[in-house]
């Protein structure tokens, strides 16, 4: 249903739920679950571009999955093959480094968000916010990332792009357009997202015993 109403920054608007999918109902629950809610309605309307987000929105609910059970190195893979992919592509070194900076932060904080994890079932306010926040961060530059790496060293830039030319003028718009977005999914998340968490956790949803596995 998001995305069929979604409009305006972010391509679709369950990135912004997307997080809390994957807090709930974890790694596999949530890949699954959001692998649906993205195939259905872009099949549905014909989407010529449907695979970037079968693909990147499950992969980024199966990395929140992963790390608000506290595994990281799950994670670190993921972004470990996708970038070196991309740093391996001629098109990826020559793409300016400014435009997935959003995505080498989100590297840089996969081991403190899974590490700190437990605190979304803090009832401090204010730390849980700062974890939630972070796995929400994590979550959309995750759906980027897979997007970039279906684009580049996949090689679906051919089906887009007649050239590199008109690739790196669209990638350099989308990246400030992206993290416009970035700031939206943070607001989204402090505003909305927590409270919802904080209401799930209240109704059992989120059981203490799913944070007893670690990596």
């Amino acid at each position: 249903m998001l995305y069929l109403i979604s409009f305006g920054l972010w391509r679709n608007w369950a990135i912004y739920l997307a997080p809390i999918e994957g807090i709930i109902l974890g790694p596999g629950p949530g890949f699954l679950a959001a692998l649906l809610g993205s195939s259905i309605p872009r099949i549905a309307m014909l989407d010529p571009l449907f695979i970037f987000g079968i693909v990147a929105e499950p992969v980024s609910v199966l990395s929140v999955g992963w790390l608000s059970r506290g595994k990281w190195k799950p994670v670190l893979a993921i972004y470990a093959a996708m970038l070196s992919a991309y740093f391996l592509h001629p098109f990826g070194r020559q793409l300016p480094l400014w435009t997935i900076i959003d995505v080498l932060v989100a590297l840089f904080i996969i081991y403190p968000a899974a590490k700190l994890s437990n605190s979304l079932l803090s009832k401090n306010v204010r730390r849980l916010s700062m974890v939630f926040v972070s796995l929400a961060f994590v979550c959309t530059a995750t759906d980027a990332l897979a997007r970039i790496f279906l684009l580049i060293p996949i090689g679906l830039h051919v089906l887009v792009f007649p050239d590199f030319n008109v690739l790196q003028t669209v990638f350099i718009g989308s990246a400030l357009s992206s993290y416009i977005e970035d700031a939206l999914v943070i607001l989204v998340s402090l505003f909305a997202g927590v409270p919802l968490l904080i209401a799930t956790t209240k109704l059992g949803m989120f059981p203490e015993k799913n944070q007893k596995t670690k990596q």
